[in-house]
């Protein structure tokens, strides 16, 4: 429990820190269009991704037969939810809905998004190389490994190296350790919103690759909370639409 323990506060402590940069870094942040800083708050929420063009995530057997398995575990208790049991960070894309807020900063040639949800903390390298096949093999991480640029006024996440840990969705989809993703983040409604279109590839599960799209609503009057912990009463979320219906639909 003393592990555990220390290891939460470690990284509260590493959110907190975020936000003792987030001013400097807001300072010394790229001018103009080129500019995604801020807390943001998912318009809507859905334990179900929403496919771009509608329809089903298209996998393939392995896939199906993958989803099948998870759905019906999660069902009779068999296989785990571990973002919501033991609080590991959700992974891509179904962190990009999570019902809570999130704030980005831009920090010595990173971007770095802290996400109050699980105190998931992505670190983003801006203009580099992804690390190489070899240690996106050897380290597997919840989020990936991610590296960024700017195009136009769109910053460009590609993202891989994730373990096969995570589902999609809160449905329970699958996705193996052959997943990469590409997220279009960019502000909308005159700065009033941030959208992120992300594209989801996987060659093991996947008979294609598909795309989602999530919008934010800017909230600079929100403080981000790093004390929180999956399971315990926290932040009123009943005012993000969709989150009623899930909690009716997930029943007692």
């Amino acid at each position: 429990m003393k592990s555990v323990a220390c290891r939460r506060a470690a990284v509260a402590a590493a959110v907190l820190a975020g936000y003792a940069l987030a001013s400097s870094a807001l300072a010394q942040q790229t001018s103009g269009a080129q500019d995604v800083s801020g807390i943001w708050w998912v318009t809507k929420y859905g334990p179900k991704i929403e496919i771009i063009g509608g329809g089903d995530i298209p996998y393939n057997d392995k896939g199906k037969a993958e989803y099948q398995n998870n759905v019906a575990g999660l069902k009779d208790g068999s296989i785990t939810d571990e973002a919501r049991r033991v609080c590991v960070p959700d992974g891509i894309p179904r962190i990009l809905g999570n019902p809570y807020p999130f704030l980005i900063v831009p920090a010595h040639g990173h971007m770095v998004m802290t996400y109050e949800l699980n105190h998931v903390i992505r670190i983003i390298i801006m203009d580099q190389k992804q690390v190489s096949a070899e240690e996106l093999e050897i380290t597997p991480y919840y989020s990936g490994h991610s590296v960024g640029h700017w195009d136009g006024d769109t910053l460009v996440v590609e993202t891989a190296g994730y373990n096969d840990s995570t589902f999609l969705d809160a449905t329970g989809a699958p996705h193996s350790d052959q997943m990469t993703t590409v997220e279009r983040i960019r502000k909308i409604s005159g700065g009033a919103q941030l959208e992120n279109v992300v594209t989801v590839t996987d060659p093991e599960y996947l008979a294609k690759p598909f795309s989602a799209r999530f919008v934010y609503d800017a909230h600079p009057e929100v403080r981000i909370d790093a004390s929180y912990n999956c399971g315990e009463t926290h932040r009123d979320i009943s005012g993000v639409p969709g989150v009623t219906e899930a909690r009716r639909a997930r029943g007692p």
